[in-house]
């Protein structure tokens, strides 16, 4: 490659560098999410806490996580006293994710403590909303220990 080549290619390079820095704010699209990885673009687009979505999954989670790794037939029957403890704690930049706390019954017909956080683009792969979560008195593994401090913000 002689040396003129090589400044033409440093020159388109430069001018695509630039040009790519100089665009709009705008979110991310799909095939920047899961392919181009140029960093985060978030939309801030994430359920509240009293919504069925992130219920319901934390519903089916903790059924299957009692049923198949601590031999339980232990179900979340009802949420009550639904609030937000907190959204977006952290400096600017970082995943957006609303921290929220609520009561539960589950079907042994104890009322337990329960702390979670839905985490935009935290769903499998980035798709979506992701729920992580902790009921307190039943983190068997020690996850979020102790009494499930560490799911709070």
């Amino acid at each position: 490659m002689g040396r003129s080549a090589l400044r033409l290619a440093l020159a388109i390079f430069a001018a695509v560098a630039a040009g790519g820095s100089l665009t709009s704010a705008r979110a991310a699209n799909w095939f920047e999410k899961n392919f181009w990885l140029s960093g985060p673009r978030y939309d801030s687009n994430v359920p509240l806490c009293d919504e069925r979505g992130p219920l319901d999954k934390i519903v089916a989670r903790f059924a299957t996580k009692e049923g198949r790794f601590w031999n339980s037939a232990l179900t979340i029957v009802g949420f009550d006293n639904i609030r937000e403890v907190a959204w977006e704690p952290w400096p600017s930049g970082t995943i957006p994710r609303r921290f929220c706390t609520a009561s539960v019954l589950v079907s042994d017909g104890k009322r337990h403590q329960i702390n979670y956080s839905i985490i935009e683009d935290g769903g499998m792969i980035g798709g979506g909303y992701g729920v992580e979560w902790c009921v307190v008195g039943l983190d068997r593994n020690w996850a979020y220990n102790p009494s499930c401090r560490y799911a709070r913000p």
